[in-house]
């Protein structure tokens, strides 16, 4: 495994991070073996939220925390962690945002469900346009002065929600965001237009989510197909009512070319996928949703994949102007 630098922070991590979303997986002994087996391939990020849980987060959230915090116990000081607060976590006024109140509470819980004393990499999940920037910063700043973070970062936020928040963090003597966590793919290419070249300007690391698709690039579903019964895009209502505005046209023609360059590299499209969006200077990281250890493999194989830069030309031309996930 050959690590890189989180962001602009001098935290080394690998390429490839497992996230504890688990929408796939129901079975919290698979989980746990699963964390356990991608951390023995070399992986040593592990990407977590208050709100991800087993299956369905709205009945199980939390339960991805308290999953990673059993593992933990053996080798806390061998992997960085991140976790996430912003999300709704319940139906009162105050359990959702980035108020100094929710976030200082939602913190402390997630350090016990972790059974930990810090987090490494503590992610606002979304914008909070009811909190000042001002409040957000210092109350992150005030958590890594008080050692319960290492590292604030953000998630979703638009490129000028970042610059803003890290010229109050250089005026205040905040620590500031280390990396952006958002989505990114063949078929979802938004980031290109402001986030690459604030990542350039200040340094700031990318951590693209989704770099297969929600899986539409990992090879498991025929294009020209109905998504099989069991599959996540037939069993998330919210994904089946879209499968058909999503797979056509360029799609297709997107997916058949990753498919004959996956077979050229004796590759599967997955590693082919993720080896692009990894081709990318702008980019730290990509996050893997596998939901089992077979999967997690084959992704962390794509590091051994070299595209030729015909390859990564073609797979730019073909995908040019996809934004199909704009809403995830």
């Amino acid at each position: 495994m050959k690590y890189v630098n989180f962001g602009k922070s001098g935290i080394k991590v690998s390429p490839i991070a497992l996230g504890l979303g688990l929408r796939g997986q129901g079975d919290a002994s698979k989980a746990e073996k699963l964390i356990r087996s991608t951390i023995d391939l070399g992986v040593n990020l592990i990407d977590c939220a208050n709100v991800y849980g087993l299956l369905d987060e709205r009945i199980n959230a939390g339960t991805s925390e308290q999953i990673l915090g059993k593992v933990l116990k053996s080798c806390r000081d061998d992997v960085v962690i991140t976790s996430k607060v912003t999300s709704p976590i319940g139906t009162m006024p105050n359990d959702r945002g980035s108020s100094r109140f929710h976030i200082m509470r939602e913190v402390e819980r997630s350090l016990k469900r972790l059974n930990t004393d810090h987090i490494d990499v503590y992610i606002l999940h979304e914008p909070d346009n009811s909190t000042p920037l001002e409040e957000i910063v210092r109350a992150m700043d005030d958590l890594v002065r008080a050692g319960k973070i290492l590292y604030p970062a953000c998630s979703n936020y638009k490129a000028w929600q970042i610059y803003r928040a890290l010229s109050i963090a250089e005026k205040t003597n905040a620590a500031p965001f280390i990396t952006m966590q958002n989505p990114y793919s063949l078929i979802h290419r938004q980031l290109e237009e402001e986030h690459f070249s604030l990542a350039k300007h200040t340094g700031v690391g990318i951590m693209a989510y989704s770099p297969l698709g929600i899986g539409l690039l990992s090879g498991s579903y025929d294009p020209k197909s109905k998504p099989d019964a069991g599959s996540l895009w037939n069993v998330k209502p919210y994904l089946k009512s879209i499968y058909s505005d999503v797979m056509k046209g360029k799609t297709i023609e997107l997916i058949e070319l990753i498919q004959n360059i996956a077979e050229q590299h004796n590759a599967t499209p997955a590693q082919i996928s993720l080896s692009w969006v990894l081709s990318h200077p702008e980019i730290s990281v990509a996050i893997s949703g596998a939901d089992k250890e077979e999967q997690m493999k084959e992704n962390v194989g794509a590091l051994e994949i070299k595209l030729t830069e015909k390859q990564i030309t073609d797979l730019n031309n073909k995908s040019k102007g996809l934004n199909q996930l704009g809403q995830f």
